[in-house]
């Protein structure tokens, strides 16, 4: 699914609600109620709209939850409008982020640099979503050179965690997400091509590439259909991974 105000608010923990999102609700009923009467104080707001005083004090006087910063942000960066060129530019950061990066415990994205993905095709990514981008470990032989997002990070993070990409540990992620098979055939395509990009070994004396994956075997059906279907030669799938034959290999641009 594409993101949503509801599915980022949701991203966030707060001690007062069980639902993040009806703490953006109680929000908004506050500015809506003080619009309607501006002479209103934090009781007579609380009361009215059976809130605490304490509650209600600082939304009264410019503060925001957490949450609704972040939709704010959101909505701005053009990230909630499915139906703008933003959402493919999502899905394209998504495929990265599933085949070759992963988002902290803070919800900040960050992408790993392959053999096919350089780092001016991710900092394009990135930039395709409104973002810029600092790489790090770049000259490290110890750590991994990845490319992370300079600005909003954390809420881009929030986003593509509801359309469907894990936070923290990947492996427990059961199916290709629901926005890539709503997407256009064109945009699957795409898809399918920076997965493929990041996770198809290389091998020096054939074409052929092979994705291993340590994920369900549900995930790695769809990954194969989704593959199967953006390619017109052979594409087998076995227990644990899917081979790519040379002829969908140079399909898919790999060299």
């Amino acid at each position: 699914m594409e993101p949503t105000a509801r599915s980022i608010a949701r991203t966030y923990s707060d001690r007062e609600y069980a639902d993040p999102w009806e703490k953006v609700e109680d929000y908004q009923r506050v500015q809506a109620y003080a619009a309607e009467h501006p002479k209103a104080g934090r009781t007579a707001v609380g009361t009215a709209l059976e809130l605490p005083a304490g509650r209600v004090r600082p939304w009264l006087n410019g503060g925001k939850p957490d949450s609704v910063h972040g939709i704010d942000t959101a909505s701005a960066n053009g990230w909630l409008d499915p139906s703008s060129k933003m959402a493919g530019a999502l899905v394209e950061v998504l495929a990265h982020i599933l085949a070759g990066g992963s988002i902290n415990e803070t919800y900040v994205p960050a992408i790993t640099l392959g053999r096919r993905v350089d780092r001016e095709a991710i900092e394009a990514a990135f930039t395709a979503v409104g973002v810029d981008a600092h790489c790090r470990n770049l000259n490290s032989d110890q750590r991994a050179t990845e490319v992370y997002p300079a600005t909003d990070a954390s809420v881009l993070g929030r986003c593509l965690v509801a359309m469907g990409a894990p936070h923290g540990v990947k492996t427990a992620l059961d199916s290709v997400p629901a926005v890539v098979w709503e997407s256009s055939e064109p945009l699957r395509r795409r898809f399918v091509e920076i997965y493929v990009a990041h996770r198809g070994a290389y091998f020096e004396t054939k074409a052929t590439t092979r994705i291993q994956e340590e994920r369900p075997k549900s995930y790695i059906t769809d990954l194969h259909e989704l593959i199967d279907e953006s390619v017109s030669s052979s594409v087998s799938r076995g227990e644990q991974g899917i081979t790519i034959s040379a002829d969908a290999a140079r399909e898919l641009g790999l060299t």
